[in-house]
This record gives structure tokens, sequence and C-alpha cells, in this order.
């Protein structure tokens, strides 16, 4: 199978994997909130729902181009991982968002991939915005949106939720 003919078919499911919980995530927002959860890092929110769009687009317009066979390696790995993405989210359960929300008498969660990575679901989308990419011979826009996504999660997002998550510690 060629890359350019694969191509469509990924991110149309991206984009309805994504649609979906973006959805998912409001609902637990709301109930977050009911519970006098507090936002932190509202500053960079907006960053991500730049760079997940454009990665979508740029994945679609290379991956469209490519005439290589789809790179089944690749593939597979993205395979793989979308049974750890949403390992994360069932074990976060309603806590799971794309904002950072801290909801008061909260637990920090340990449990799940929790026990073997502080961010699991980080290192699942670093390789996600990778591993698609590849599979379909978009290797500048592997490069490109991993590099970016590595920029703002290391510069931003992951400090954010440690600050969060040390004042939540330092008020309970």
């Amino acid at each position: 199978m060629r890359a350019r003919r694969l191509t469509p078919y990924l991110v149309a499911g991206l984009v309805l994997q994504r649609l979906l919980e973006v959805r998912q995530a409001r609902a637990n927002e709301r109930w977050a909130r009911e519970r006098g959860a507090v936002e932190y890092g509202q500053e960079h929110y907006w960053t991500f729902f730049v760079l997940h769009p454009a990665w979508l687009l740029s994945l679609l317009l290379e991956g469209r181009r490519s005439g290589q066979p789809v790179h089944w390696p690749a593939l597979l790995l993205f395979l793989v991982l979308q049974p750890l993405r949403y390992w994360v989210m069932h074990t976060l359960g309603r806590y799971w968002n794309t904002k950072i929300l801290i909801v008061p008498g909260g637990e920090r969660v340990t449990g799940g991939p929790f026990r073997f990575v502080r961010h699991p679901n980080y290192v699942v989308v670093a390789l996600e915005l990778a591993a698609a990419p590849l599979a379909v011979g978009a290797w500048r826009t592997a490069a490109a949106f991993t590099l970016l996504n590595a920029a703002l999660l290391l510069g931003l997002r992951i400090p954010a939720e440690e600050r969060a998550l040390a004042e939540y510690r330092r008020s309970g």
C-alpha cells in the first residue's frame, strides 16, 4: 500500500479521535470545575490547539505527496500507542483533561502507567507525533512537530504542571 492512499484515512481517524477526546475533556472539565478545580497553564494552552491541527494538516499534505510505500514498523508503533493512550485516560478517569486542572481534595494518580513514567500521556503523544507521519513518509512533519512539541512540553507544559502539583501539595 502506498502512503498517499493511507494518509487521508489515517488523518480522518486522528481527527475523529481528537474530537472525541476534546468532548471527553470538556465533560471532565465541567465535572472538575463543579468541584472547585483551579486551572494552571492557561497562558500556553492555546499553543497546543495550534500545534495539533497544524500537525494534522502537515501530515495530510506531506503524506499525500509521498510516493513511498507505507512504513509498516512506524504504523505498527502508532497502533501500539493507542491502547497506551487509553490506558492513561482510563487510569486518570474524570481527572483526565487537556487542561491542567487541580481538583481540591483530589489525590495524585500513581497507578497504571504512572507507576513507570511521570507523564505517560506526553510520552505517548510525542511518539505519535513522530510515528504517524513516518508511517506515511512525512519525515519533515515528523521532525518539525516532534521538535516543536518537545519544546512546548519541556519548556512550558511540564513545568506548569509540576508547579501546579507542588502548589497543591503545599496547600493540602
